[in-house]
């Protein structure tokens, strides 16, 4: 397949259009223009007849215009006449046409004619000769008027029309031109500019912003690469802060097992015993086990926001009370209640368990000495919320409580609140945090639980019920 540029495809689009353009002329124009000007043959033979006829027709009806003048001269000019009678022994008289057998054909259509006027035509040695007959009635005896005017006026209107049309479709196709050349810079200099930006991106240059002023569609384009650009800066950011935290965390934890295995290695030990010095070294290795744990689950969460994931419906008392259970005796100073254990969740069970699993742990960092853990509905939303009666967090820091790494006064990673955040995202909801009259109070709202959805969902699960019995049953 050839391939071709756009200033190629404009030309090739232009000259296509000239060549339909002049072969629809050359096949359509000849066939309608030789019927137009036969017609046209005859009309001019008539006006002539008439005029032999009654010669004060001019007198009585002058020409209208300049073309109506024209017409009639070169109707006296091309147009010839004679008579004959009603039997062939007489002699014509007039402009009897030469040729022997053509003033035969003539005469013969003449005198077999019924009607007062006819059209005819015939042809004599590759030429044709028009000609109209008119039966009159002078002094008792029938006679013919015969007008007859050959093709060579005819086909010199064709030919005439012809040059002219020639002329009008050269000028035509020269003027289309300027237009062409117009579009091919129109379209070809945005093109141009913006395959020069897409270079500059593939090279990961996009520091410097695009803006089109112009044609609105081009506008349109400009705006959407704009905020591609913008985009891409910010992916570039935030994964250059990724990998900045990631390593500025792992560092500490790995330092500190470096000094403590040198240590022991040299025979100093830093606490009072090996056990201890150990426990150090145990303690630092899963602190940075948890990091890279939590690093790993929250470019998980990153990509499965472009996979599909199977969502199954299930009671929120099930996830909230399995979270109590295992908190409980972590703080045994704070009471976790939960409400609205009934409600039902359609998501993916084990992404909403490590959400109320960060919301807890972060709650029970900073709790008084109590935690609430709620689902309520409003409306089309299932709000599942986590409340802690501790100090409120300050205004400022509130907006970015999300974001990737950052942490509060006693916050560990600053990845717990981010994972909380993609999950929400990825069960098509949202995440806010509050101040309210007795804490913080964490939001999480995503769609509830349709009926429709819960009918499907049921029907999954007995048909699964049903294939597992059918293998039972094979199996026995």
């Amino acid at each position: 397949m050839i391939r071709v540029n756009l200033t190629q495809r404009i030309w090739l689009a232009f000259f296509s259009l000239i060549f339909l353009v002049g072969l629809s002329i050359i096949i359509i124009y000849p066939i309608s223009i030789k019927g137009t000007m036969t017609e046209e043959t005859y009309r001019m033979i008539e006006l002539a007849q008439a005029r032999q006829v009654n010669p004060l027709i001019d007198y009585m009806n002058p020409p209208r215009n300049d073309v109506d003048f024209r017409e009639r001269q070169e109707a006296d000019t091309f147009v010839y006449h004679f008579q004959i009678n009603s039997s062939l022994g007489e002699s014509a008289y007039g402009d009897v046409p030469q040729p022997t057998e053509v003033l035969h054909e003539m005469a013969q259509k003449a005198f077999n004619q019924e009607q007062s006027r006819g059209r005819y035509e015939l042809s004599y040695n590759g030429a044709t000769i028009f000609y109209v007959v008119t039966k009159f009635n002078s002094f008792g005896r029938e006679g013919y008027l015969i007008s007859y005017m050959w093709d060579t006026y005819r086909d010199s209107m064709v030919n005439r029309l012809w040059e002219r049309l020639l002329y009008i479709l050269l000028l035509s196709s020269a003027l289309s031109l300027l237009p062409a050349i117009w579009l091919k810079h129109y379209l070809r200099q945005p093109l141009i500019l913006l395959g020069n930006r897409l270079e500059q991106i593939a090279d990961r240059n996009w520091k410097e912003p695009f803006k089109w002023e112009g044609d609105e569609d081009f506008q349109k384009l400009s705006n959407q690469f704009e905020r591609m650009r913008q985009n891409l800066v910010r992916y570039d950011q935030s994964q250059k802060t990724f990998i900045q935290h990631a390593s500025h965390e792992l560092k500490t934890p790995i330092m500190v097992i470096k000094s403590y295995a040198q240590s022991v290695k040299d025979g100093i030990l830093p606490k009072d015993s090996i056990e201890k010095t150990m426990d150090v070294i145990s303690e630092e290795a899963n602190r940075m086990e948890r990091r890279v744990i939590d690093m790993l689950y929250y470019t998980k969460l990153d990509s499965i926001k472009e996979e599909r994931v199977e969502h199954s419906v299930f009671l929120f008392g099930k996830v909230a009370f399995t979270i109590e259970e295992r908190f409980r005796m972590q703080r045994e100073d704070v009471k976790i209640i939960v409400e609205g254990a009934d409600k039902k969740i359609f998501g993916d069970e084990e992404q909403i368990e490590v959400l109320l699993e960060n919301l807890i742990e972060n709650a029970l960092r900073y709790a008084k000495d109590t935690i609430w853990i709620r689902a309520t509905e409003d409306a089309d939303l299932l709000k599942i919320s986590v409340e802690n009666n501790g100090k409120p967090i300050p205004d400022a820091d509130l907006p970015q409580l999300f974001n990737p790494f950052y942490k509060g006064n006693k916050g560990k990673f600053g990845l717990g609140l981010a994972i909380v955040k993609q999950i929400a995202e990825i069960h098509q909801g949202e995440a806010i945090v509050e101040n309210t009259g007795q804490g913080v109070k964490f939001t999480i709202s995503i769609p509830a639980v349709k009926e429709e959805k819960e009918k499907k969902q049921k029907k999954r699960r007995d048909r699964k019920v049903t294939n597992g019995e059918g293998v039972q049953k094979r199996l026995k």
